[in-house]
């Protein structure tokens, strides 16, 4: 299913639950929803202005990723979204990442449709986090986004290995491989990242915000998920450096109670990235 038909779809089935009074508002059967995410009724209150689109990493889909961070951020008052992208041979977020990053802009535009809002804020993990600036840097998203907050993003690649988890098994029965062609992007030194970091690690108009852990087995050294940009466009943030106790891993950063916190904080400024001297209640 394309996403414009994932997207038509799961305003189709709202649209119905509206008028029947007996689905619930969010039935995809391929595309389920996180708790709070995709109400396409919402509209942005004046405190919090910008839609919030939450972005999968590799292998996983909306309603494992965000199960947690959708109903925290909609319990505060955001118009939150979210999508699946980039799926090959059944496995999400697994396709070339400037691939996915053209699926992410029509959701982009529908969002804004939806919401009457003229930007909104991205959230997102691990590839997610990284894949929308090739939308912002090479497909017109930077005048669309206001912000974008990385959760463990590869941003300049892995030195380490990208392998799917044990609950992920290869599309074909008993072959050695996966076919995973955003695994090899997210190497570091690909030809993907040499293109998306050629004209440099931001654009210009959109913050950045980036949440990392020391105890990151995925995208190493964790240093590399860092942008390099003016203090009035860029916040790199160490979990460690606020929580020194919190031993949060990759793929757990998305649900870590100090992670929220430190979204909320960064997606809370009218203007710029995370405030870096925010210091989150520590678990």
């Amino acid at each position: 299913m394309s996403l414009l038909k994932k997207i038509v779809s799961i305003a189709a089935v709202a649209l119905l639950a509206g008028c029947l009074g007996a689905l619930p508002a969010q039935a995809d059967a391929i595309d389920v929803s996180p708790p709070g995410a995709n109400d396409w009724s919402c509209k942005p209150s004046a405190a919090h202005p910008y839609p919030v689109i939450l972005v999968p990493g590799t292998f996983e889909n909306m309603a494992k990723n965000w199960v947690t961070m959708s109903p925290y951020l909609k319990n505060a008052g955001y118009c939150v979204f979210a999508l699946n992208y980039g799926e090959t041979n059944g496995v999400d977020a697994t396709a070339p990442v400037a691939d996915s990053a053209r699926e992410l802009a029509p959701f982009v535009d529908a969002v804004l449709a939806a919401t009457g809002a003229k930007k909104v804020n991205l959230v997102g993990h691990s590839q997610g986090g990284m894949m929308p600036r090739y939308y912002m840097g090479f497909l017109g998203g930077a005048k669309k986004v206001n912000q974008l907050v990385g959760i463990a993003p590869s941003n300049h690649g892995t030195q380490g290995v990208i392998a799917p988890p044990p609950d992920v098994v290869p599309p074909v029965a008993g072959s050695a491989g996966f076919a995973c062609a955003a695994c090899a992007d997210q190497q570091a030194g690909s030809a993907f990242l040499q293109k998306l970091n050629s004209i440099g690690d931001t654009v210009a108009g959109p913050a950045y915000t980036v949440i990392s852990t020391t105890h990151d087995e995925v995208v190493t050294p964790y240093q590399s998920q860092f942008l390099s940009g003016p203090a009035r466009q860029v916040t790199n943030i160490t979990i460690q450096d606020k929580c020194p106790a919190d031993l949060i891993g990759h793929d757990q950063t998305p649900s870590d109670p100090v992670v929220r916190q430190l979204v909320a904080n960064a997606l809370g400024m009218t203007a710029g990235p995370a405030d870096p001297a925010f210091q989150p209640r520590c678990l």
